[in-house]
């Protein structure tokens, strides 16, 4: 075995252990082992748990050079089927997770069944992995899962406690035009207004859990070797050139989905990567349906709404009259089972088909979908305009806000629903962006962004290029 330890550079991924940060580091992973490299997917026990029952016993066998491990996420076990409580999660991993992790790679290199680790690709929120990498001697770098404007708004969280903006006094705030106020002062960000930071500023304690982690965790990036963005120049250009001025060693190789076209497909890589069983069988019903008719609505793998705001969806959907796939997770509705009226389904039971998770990626590139209702989550936006689909943004929590602003704003692509909504918004948003003029627009420029998108991921794209020199210049340091 002498011989596997000297050939194959191997690299250790670690991804934040929600199914928003596993997928695209899944694909990551998926494209640097298409570069030769021996892959090991470290998940929580927790995740590790779901993906088999999502995929298998099969699927996490993975393949002789790409292999899936554990480490504990510090937690009192559980069974159920959803992402944990995320503050008790980003918790427990900054606490918890640098030691099992450190061991897991020295048992790798004392093991003479695989390479020795030459890199680890660790998620932007979990920093520990660049202690980790100073300790042993081995490189590192950070994979930002999310936008590169997030980034920024996180990156500003220290700057708003210096210019006293916050803590907020107390909770009167969030209803007294306090959010409305515009913001003027982060370099590359323009047109924002406080609530259109990350979410997690709106608080009137600085010592709040998410707060102080996502401020610290991207501070703490900027000491890594490396940064990776799933994001392409274009898109974000103005962020970008601010962050690459500051940190300089930063290679955007977005979208991550679009550049995977490029790996001869094996049966492991076509299987995705999800924690929730797909249900297929919504690509053939789509099969049935007119070009652009149908909506796509799902809020992701985290967002949580009352039992109010699910009728209210329910029934704006229901009376725009058009055909719809609605995506809804067992846990979407808060402490509760979500439960829709049986008159709800008699008036849609020609034109709506509801299910529990699917294949996003191949959904939105189906030619019958029309505009897609979001949360805003990073991997839905970009597959949203890798497939040319405008948006209607529901943000939920962290940076989809300010994904939101940027897409109403900046990409044109998306219109924006009241935090609190209500039925004939969702109707009227529906019907304007199905049959309306301006719906017609942002239609057009999500199409012209597919097209960016699908230039900066071919062979001679900007992503394709960086994702080389990242290979190169990164990963392959002293080969």
């Amino acid at each position: 075995m002498g011989s596997v330890r000297a050939t194959k550079p191997h690299a250790v991924c670690v991804p934040f252990p929600a199914q928003g940060h596993v997928t695209p580091m899944m694909r990551l992973a998926m494209l640097i082992h298409s570069r030769g490299f021996h892959i090991t997917f470290v998940n929580t026990e927790f995740n590790h748990r779901r993906l088999i029952r999502s995929k298998g016993l099969d699927y996490i066998k993975g393949l002789p050079d790409f292999q899936f491990k554990t480490i504990p996420d510090g937690l009192p076990p559980s069974d159920r089927d959803a992402t944990q409580h995320v503050p008790s999660l980003m918790d427990a991993t900054r606490k918890n997770c640098l030691a099992p992790f450190k061991e897991l790679v020295l048992k790798l290199n004392s093991s003479s069944e695989v390479p020795l680790v030459t890199c680890i690709v660790s998620d932007g929120i979990m920093s520990f992995a660049i202690k980790a990498g100073e300790e042993l001697g081995i490189p590192e770098v950070q994979f930002w899962t999310a936008s590169a404007c997030g980034f920024m708004g996180y990156l500003n969280f220290t700057e708003l406690i210096k210019r006293g903006i916050l803590p907020f006094k107390d909770e009167s705030f969030k209803g007294d035009g306090t959010l409305d106020k515009a913001i003027n002062w982060i370099p590359g960000m323009k047109n924002i207004r406080l609530k259109d930071l990350p979410s997690f500023m709106r608080i009137t304690d600085i010592t709040e859990t998410m707060f102080d982690f996502m401020g610290s965790e991207a501070q703490n990036c900027l000491n890594s070797s490396t940064i990776i963005f799933n994001t392409f120049d274009e898109f974000e250009h103005e962020v970008l050139e601010v962050i690459s001025a500051k940190f300089p060693h930063v290679y955007t190789i977005g979208p991550l989905h679009l550049l995977g076209r490029h790996v001869p497909e094996s049966h492991f890589i076509s299987q995705g990567s999800s924690l929730w069983k797909e249900d297929s069988k919504c690509l053939q019903w789509l099969d049935k349906r007119e070009p652009n008719s149908v909506v796509y609505v799902n809020y992701g793998s985290i967002t949580v709404m009352s039992d109010q705001h699910f009728k209210e969806f329910a029934w704006g959907l229901a009376n725009s009259k058009h055909t719809f796939l609605w995506i809804i997770r067992p846990d979407v509705v808060m402490g509760d089972t979500a439960i829709l009226p049986k008159e709800f389904f008699e008036e849609t039971k020609d034109r709506g088909l509801l299910t529990s998770w699917c294949p996003q990626d191949k959904v939105l590139a189906h030619p019958s979908i029309g505009a897609f209702l979001t949360h805003c989550g990073w991997n839905s936006t970009l597959e949203s305009v890798s497939a040319g689909v405008p948006i209607i943004c529901w943000p939920f929590f962290a940076e989809q806000q300010t994904n939101c602003r940027y897409a109403c704003t900046t990409w044109e692509i998306g219109v924006e629903v009241n935090e609190d909504v209500k039925r004939h918004e969702i109707e009227a948003l529906v019907k304007e962006m199905m049959e309306g003029e301006k719906g017609k627009a942002m239609r057009q420029k999500a199409r012209e962004w597919k097209k960016k998108a699908m230039e900066a991921t071919d062979f001679e794209g900007s992503s394709y290029k960086n994702f080389e020199r990242f290979i190169k210049e990164a990963l392959l340091i002293g080969e």
